[in-house]
């Protein structure tokens, strides 16, 4: 179903995201064992990361073919304008659009590791906002885009995040599929203003199953989201323990998912980081698993 037409059906809807392995075998476990068992969930759709620099550029869009021509299940694809040039970024979309895929997460994307700023190619588009239009002169793509409930690290203040996530629906987007947050009042702040500034599409938040103290706080740390005193004062118990960590994880996730349906979010976007289990639990823990 496309992303414009999802989050109509009076239910929660349920997402995965999944970057793209760097081992054949790798991609092989990520089919065989993860997939498998989420697929048996009923998700929406699933989406794979768009890698910066050229890294994983064709492997996503071959993912994205696999995971809905071969997997059978709805796929979104991430396209990010990173090293581009625009007519790269054109055959990108011509590609998406051949493989069947209709469904697209548009965003800037992140600078290469050893270029701490974001410098648009010489030929390429600016900004998330420009790939969005591109995309949106075909009718084909429905458009997803990014927000975060905590403000863009890139961004001025919290009005200007706004602002932008304002032109970026105006410019194509359909719903918004938001940052990690580890507390629910970030998510439901970040709904106020955004409803304030009369944007109305579906709005859906992110959620990163803890794994281990240090990925968490390497996240966090990336991503520009706050660890609450209460998480980090768990997360101390768990240093050495990645199997604690990971159950602890759950349980936070759950709660924040059940605050989170509770005040009407309209479906859960879940960073998988490739893995089932987690997000398994979590889905088991709120009564959405599907027949």
């Amino acid at each position: 179903m496309r992303l414009d037409e999802l989050y109509r059906q009076g239910r929660p809807e349920i997402s995965v995201e999944f970057f793209p392995p760097k081992t054949p075998e790798a991609i092989e476990r990520l089919f065989t064992e993860t997939v498998e068992r989420l697929k048996k969930f009923q998700p929406a759709f699933f989406s794979m990361t768009f890698g910066a620099g050229g890294s994983t550029r064709n492997l996503t869009i071959d993912l994205c073919d696999r995971l809905k021509n071969r997997a059978g299940v709805e796929t979104t694809c991430h396209l990010n304008i990173v090293g581009q040039s625009k007519e790269e970024t054109r055959e990108n979309l011509r590609r998406i659009k051949a493989a069947g895929l209709y469904n697209l997460l548009a965003l800037r994307g992140d600078p290469p590791r050893d270029e701490p700023d974001f410098k648009p190619h010489p030929d390429g588009f600016h900004s998330s906002v420009e790939l969005i239009e591109e995309a949106g002169k075909d009718p084909w793509f429905s458009i997803a885009v990014t927000g975060f409930p905590e403000v863009h690290p890139a961004a001025k203040d919290r009005a200007s995040d706004i602002a932008y996530l304002k032109r970026k629906v105006e410019a194509g987007g359909s719903v918004v599929i938001t940052q990690l947050f580890l507390d629910e009042a970030y998510f439901l702040e970040f709904m106020g203003h955004v409803r304030k500034a009369g944007i109305t599409v579906p709005v859906i938040p992110g959620i990163l199953p803890i794994l281990s103290a240090a990925q968490i706080r390497r996240f966090a740390a990336l991503c520009g989201s706050t660890i609450p005193p209460a998480v980090e004062k768990e997360l101390s118990k768990y240093e050495n323990d990645e199997a604690g960590a990971a159950q602890y994880g759950i349980e936070l996730a759950t709660r924040i998912c059940q605050a989170l349906l509770k005040s009407g979010a309209r479906g859960l976007h879940f960073y998988a980081l490739n893995r089932a289990a987690s997000t398994e639990a979590i889905l088991k823990n709120l009564g959405l698993a599907r027949p």
